[in-house]
């Protein structure tokens, strides 16, 4: 565990109500350690649980914290008729207290996810659980939440403030999807949020990420960029969802030349497959 999860136990051990001494300290340290360890057992197990299994299309997660634990999330939830509900979010902060309110969202997807028929009915239900607790901690999370078909390629969505999608079209290039800008959840009360849709066609891919990417720095405080980002996907937009995940992590440690990471990076990538134009047949995302 690095030191900035320990600072804050160091310094209430130097209070004048109690000064232990130094093997209390270690020995507090270890189960400091221990527990922490277990806590990002407990979040990989959270964000790297089972994917569905796809008949058509392919879509692939992965989350890499700057710490032992982080404040990004991204999930996948399945629907009725074959849809599968994908959500990624970044919480407001890091370590401990970003990765609490973390499991406090993954919750409220998922239980909005239950009842919501949309992505839109998701994100307003789950403004509406967690508004009060992120008020009350000043913090916020951005999330955007879409709902996509693997069998008709129909993929609709909504946004929480979190940055938009790449859309990458082979030859055609890399853009993002449509706008759809909403306000963070735990900005306003009451907030509704609207939706659009889009068909996707033949081996589109669309790349989810945090802006941990994105800002990623290296020794001359150069950022990766959005305009990095957006090259590495043209060239290597033709490779399936795992190795397009790889590269862009490749990427990313070549040109941070390995420094330490400062903010959590998280991505989700999905793949159309080619049968975009048939009815949907509730088939395509029912095992797990």
């Amino acid at each position: 565990m690095g030191s900035n999860e320990l600072d804050p136990i160091r310094q209430g051990a130097s209070s004048p109500w109690g000064r232990p001494d130094s093997s209390s300290l270690e020995d507090l340290e270890k189960t400091l350690r221990r527990e922490i360890h277990l806590a990002k057992h407990i979040q990989m197990r959270l964000l790297n649980g089972r994917k569905p299994n796809l008949r058509e299309g392919a879509l692939t997660g992965r989350s890499i914290p700057a710490r032992l634990i982080g404040g990004d999330y991204y999930d996948f939830y399945p629907l009725p008729g074959g849809s599968i509900r994908i959500v990624i979010g970044d919480v407001m902060g890091k370590g401990i207290p970003a990765a609490m309110l973390m499991i406090l969202t993954r919750g409220a997807f998922r239980s909005a996810s239950a009842t919501a028929k949309s992505p839109g009915e998701t994100l307003t239900a789950m403004n509406q659980a967690l508004y009060e607790d992120l008020r009350a901690l000043s913090s916020f999370v951005t999330v955007f939440c879409a709902d996509w078909n693997p069998v008709t390629n129909l993929f609709t969505y909504a946004n929480a403030g979190h940055t938009q999608p790449l859309l990458v079209k082979g030859s055609r290039g890399v853009s993002e999807i449509p706008r759809n800008n909403g306000v963070m959840l735990g900005g306003l009360p009451g907030q509704t949020y609207g939706e659009n849709q889009i068909r996707l066609e033949a081996d589109d891919t669309v790349f989810f990420y945090t802006d941990g990417i994105i800002e990623a720095e290296n020794k001359r405080g150069e950022q990766f960029s959005r305009q990095r980002l957006i090259e590495l996907l043209h060239k290597h937009g033709d490779q399936n969802v795992n190795q397009l995940e790889q590269t862009v992590v490749d990427a990313i440690q070549d040109f941070t030349e390995d420094l330490p990471q400062k903010d959590d990076i998280t991505m989700v990538i999905i793949k159309a497959g080619k049968n975009g134009n048939l009815p949907p047949s509730g088939e395509s995302a029912r095992k797990w």
